[in-house]
């Protein structure tokens, strides 16, 4: 077993590539506007190419675990990092929304590996005690992305082009693989059998049809009976995949994890949060540009706060869920999360630029705790010998939800728009999306309540 120190350096560099993919995703909502202009698309379609790479992370991250054991996790670490960095630079010479969607989506097949991956490194090696302390290291360097993601991507838009958004993952990229290259330790291949290529088939399948049909109901993005087919299709194979996994020994997704309840709260509930929360990087951004009228800029200085909010929480997460304990403070702090995200709904152009900063910030400290809290539970009993298969299939679901909370919101910008008669998106329509994703977020609560009062207490330190 690695030393404290082995284990910070470890997820330092690990964090690198958390740092890429959440600095990408935060520099492309705030420049959505500005491809919607270039790309002369609407934008409310240009979600697209969000949930497009979401839906790609869902469908290829069951794939990761069993790639990981049979080649090395190492090594799959390093050729992941290497396909997101190429598929970079693709996104960003795009020149229409198919082109930027195919590209992206092969960005997420790098995203799948890289993301899971880099946990299984550090998750293999670290004790229970010292789990909160390792994931807290893995998250803070990430949380980077999101912080300098806003008033990067709109500074990167108005002095260059949205295309700049895309290649500044050209220099992270390969500086991360030369730290993972230089100081982690290699981990050996294993003989983990013949992947269960049914199951991963019908989970991605699943996946990919449910994921199209959410997409493109209601949009006359293709016609109407394709979407419904899409979606009967998905649940057909979901069903089946179900069936076929129950009766496997290594099945592609391990489902007997949900017997697990600290495993199946985080995964269940914390899903539920994670969609209503997803919506809010989206909505945010494009509400102030579109709906404020500011730059892509401006925008991106006022809508950082999110994510400062949320990198000031993680000193804080220790010491609170050791007093409060893990079920407490999922429960309360989500009443709080939903608070936060409804607050949003009653902004204005008339508001000053401070009091958005600080409401914004105050609702990325909940949504903070929330997610801390959720991602270390989920791992806490899990064993040694089926990490593998739980950092995949949570994975799956931390990639998944974002991209139900993007088709959330602008399911509800669509449907806000369409009753009011309007030719454009106006701030009332905004408001009915915060209200949407409050109302997901506070529904996850009640579920948290199935957890025992002690619930993870090796990992947070919590005693009755």
């Amino acid at each position: 077993m690695s030393d404290a120190r082995d284990h910070r350096g470890i997820a330092l560099i690990v964090a690198s590539a958390l740092f890429m993919q959440n600095l990408d995703s935060a520099v492309l909502a705030t420049a959505l506007p500005a491809m919607a202009r270039d790309l002369n698309e609407d934008p409310a379609r240009l979600g697209a190419a969000i949930t497009s790479y979401l839906v790609a992370l869902t469908v290829f991250i069951p794939f990761s675990a069993w790639i990981a054991d049979r080649f090395g996790a190492k090594r799959v670490f390093m050729l992941a990092i290497l396909v997101f960095v190429a598929s970079s630079v693709l996104c960003g010479r795009a020149q229409s929304l198919g082109e930027l969607v195919g590209f992206r989506i092969l960005q997420g097949v790098g995203g799948a590996m890289m993301v899971p991956v880099g946990r299984l490194l550090l998750l293999r090696g670290v004790a229970k005690k010292d789990m909160l302390s390792a994931m807290a290291w893995l998250t803070m360097p990430a949380l980077l992305g999101p912080v300098m993601g806003p008033p990067l991507g709109g500074v990167l838009t108005d002095l260059f082009s949205w295309r700049a958004v895309f290649w500044i993952n050209v220099p992270i990229g390969l500086i991360g693989f030369v730290l993972v290259a230089w100081k982690i330790p290699a981990v050996a291949p294993t003989r983990p059998g013949p992947p269960d290529l049914v199951g991963l088939a019908l989970t991605g399948a699943t996946l990919a049809l449910v994921m199209f049909g959410i997409e493109t109901v209601g949009r006359h993005v293709v016609p109407g009976w394709m979407s419904g087919a899409a979606l009967a299709l998905g649940v057909c194979a979901g069903v089946l995949a179900v069936r076929h996994m129950r009766g496997r020994a290594r099945p592609a997704v391990d489902l007997s994890l949900f017997r697990i309840a600290t495993f199946r709260d985080p995964a269940v509930a914390g899903s539920i949060f994670r969609t209503g929360a997803g919506a809010v990087p989206f909505l945010i951004p494009v509400m102030l540009q579109i709906g404020f009228g500011m730059s892509a800029s401006q925008s991106g200085f006022v809508s950082f706060a999110t994510a400062l909010g949320a990198f000031a929480m993680k000193p804080l997460v220790r010491p609170l869920l050791k007093v409060t304990g893990f079920r407490a403070a999922l429960m309360g702090n989500g009443v709080v999360a939903a608070a936060g995200i409804a607050a949003l709904a009653l902004l204005t152009p008339a508001w000053p630029a401070a009091g958005i900063f600080l409401l914004l910030a105050a609702g990325g400290l909940a949504r903070s705790l929330q997610f801390t809290a959720l991602n270390t539970l989920a791992f806490a009993d899990v064993p040694t010998e089926r990490m593998s298969a739980a950092t995949a299939l949570y994975g799956t679901l931390q990639q998944l939800t974002p991209a139900l909370g993007v088709v959330l919101a602008t399911t509800t910008l669509e449907a806000s728009l369409a009753l009011s008669g309007r030719g454009a998106l106006a701030v009332a329509d905004f408001s009915w999306g915060f209200v949407a994703a409050a109302v997901v977020v506070l529904a996850s609560v009640p579920l948290h309540a199935r957890l025992a009062p002690d619930a993870g207490a090796e990992v947070s330190g919590h005693r009755r």
